[in-house]
């Protein structure tokens, strides 16, 4: 009996090492331990001899039963560890060259946030940076946005109440925490830490609850301008605004204000532009920025004296600017991470 079990074990072994698949797997366990698999037959031998040998011999198939039993277990192992290679496709190999700048992209709001910052640095703009989140009164109150304005509405703006602890984002009376819904913030930390003259750009996220279609998304990205200092006119923000977008779109460009309404500036203007190198929508006058001279109660709430101080303040969204340079039409593709669409833009491109 001992050299029927030491042959079954031989059997197994040979045909569990010659197993290269999953269906070979199956097959070869089910001939081995399923319900009419040699063990099976095996056991049924057991009747055959004396009584008081059986348990002996029972305990000995049992055993080996389950060292073949291990085996299995181990072959499927080495099957799924080369199935899962082999989902991964081509291994890399750490010792080819890198590719070239030519085939490196870069993603379409980076290259428009660098290429900003890069014509506001040659204006003196210094970039700052915040905390995505934010309180309400850096929010709103230092803005000079009353509580009943829509935008304070939690329909608007994602709340996280007043009982939630968040390190490292100051409050300045029991507030709640925000999501900012505008890198305004930014430019009330500015003010509260620096004395005028400033002249500061602050790019980054802004949060909002807009139901997601072509043109809206509930995460974007702002880009806005502060200066302050004495004698600063609206002459200099419309100056500025003038260089920016003819460095942006082309000498031909030009823009035009219009008065508007916003709680943190007085007066508060729209911005139109045109330029010739917009393809479709070339000299067609298109809005696209929110500006206007610094309202003195944003500057009492930052302890500065409105009237030895000016200022101005600018913003726009880095997507729209995006969408109209480069003719996207669906905001929803900077945010999928499709490889066929970013590699439309390569680094050395802009």
């Amino acid at each position: 009996m001992i050299s029927q079990i030491d042959k079954v074990f031989e059997e197994a072994q040979t045909t569990i090492s010659s197993v290269s698949s999953r269906v070979d797997f199956d097959n070869a366990r089910s001939k081995i331990l399923g319900p009419n698999g040699i063990f099976r037959e095996l056991m049924k031998l057991l009747s055959d001899l004396p009584k008081e040998e059986r348990p002996s011999m029972g305990q000995a198939i049992n055993a080996c039963k389950n060292k073949v039993e291990e085996m299995f277990e181990n072959k499927l192992i080495e099957i799924e560890g080369r199935e899962t290679t082999a989902s991964f496709g081509q291994p890399i190999d750490p010792t080819l060259m890198p590719i070239s700048n030519e085939e490196i992209f870069c993603h379409p709001l980076t290259k428009i946030k660098n290429r900003m910052m890069e014509i506001f640095s040659n204006l003196g703009f210094s970039t700052v940076e915040g905390s995505e989140i934010e309180t309400e009164w850096f929010c709103f109150d230092a803005l000079n946005t009353p509580e009943s304005h829509p935008s304070r509405d939690d329909r608007d703006t994602f709340y996280f109440g007043k009982d939630v602890s968040i390190e490292n984002v100051s409050k300045k009376n029991d507030e709640q925490y925000v999501l900012r819904t505008q890198t305004s913030t930014v430019q009330i930390r500015t003010m509260l830490q620096r004395k005028p003259p400033i002249r500061i750009l602050s790019p980054g996220m802004v949060f909002r609850r807009d139901a997601i279609d072509a043109t809206h998304y509930p995460t974007f990205h702002q880009c806005e301008g502060l200066v302050v200092g004495e004698g600063i006119t609206v002459c200099d923000l419309k100056s500025i605004l003038d260089f920016f977008f003819k460095k942006l779109t082309g000498e031909n460009s030009e823009i035009r204000i219009r008065p508007s309404f916003f709680p943190f500036v007085s007066p508060g203007f729209e911005v139109d532009f045109r330029s010739k190198n917009l393809g479709k929508l070339s000299n067609r006058w298109i809005e696209i920025c929110g500006c206007g001279m610094v309202a003195p109660n944003v500057f009492k709430n930052c302890g500065y004296v409105s009237d030895k101080i000016s200022g101005f303040a600018f913003g726009m969204g880095i997507e729209r600017l995006a969408m109209l340079l480069y003719g996207i039409d669906d905001i929803r593709l900077f945010f999928q991470n499709d490889t066929r669409f970013l590699k439309q833009f390569k680094l050395s491109m802009f």
